[in-house]
């Protein structure tokens, strides 16, 4: 074999070496839990804003996406799970962006401002906390249709978008 390619050999390996040596894995498959939280609790996150229903809504979809995800299990009780994530949701804006040729809003920008913290039961510490997590979504209002209507149905996006990224970011560290 000649040197250039026993070269390109010994570099191809180094580096495959270092990517399994580095702890590297696919989105989705890792975990940066400890090993001994198996199961989960997600109380009722506290709404301190006055919109209706949004504690309900983003609580529901963290446990959807946690279930989806197959890695933990969701325990009903705090006390018999091995971690608790706690959320408070501490402000909802809908804020208009664009305006029609009337002069109404028909693009709005939701931001959702949450604190979130999960605890470790057994070790009883910290393993995540955020006290001022942003997430925000644009949508659009139609021309006739119900404001209210449209932004709860974004509502829904956003809570679903949320709960995949706050649930990667504890499971996957990232």
């Amino acid at each position: 074999m000649p040197m250039i390619g026993k070269q390109r050999l010994v570099a191809l390996y180094a580096v495959c070496l270092l990517v399994l040596q580095c702890g590297y894995h696919l989105s989705g498959t890792g975990s940066s839990l400890p090993e001994h939280i198996q199961t989960i609790s997600v109380p009722m996150f506290k709404n301190m804003t006055t919109r209706y229903e949004l504690d309900l809504k983003l609580t529901q979809r963290v446990i959807d996406e946690l279930v989806a995800r197959g890695k933990l299990e969701v325990a009903v009780e705090e006390e018999s799970a091995d971690a608790v994530l706690l959320g408070e949701i501490q402000s909802f804006r809908a804020i208009p962006v664009a305006f029609s040729g009337e002069s109404a809003a028909d693009r709005y920008n939701i931001i959702i401002v949450t604190k979130i913290v999960l605890r470790d039961n057994v070790s009883r510490k910290v393993i995540y906390s955020n006290p001022s997590l942003v997430y925000q979504y644009e949508y659009g209002v139609p021309e006739g249709a119900d404001f209210e209507s449209v932004e709860s149905l974004a509502i829904d996006v956003v809570a679903e978008r949320f709960a995949r990224s706050l649930v990667s970011t504890i499971l996957e560290g990232f």
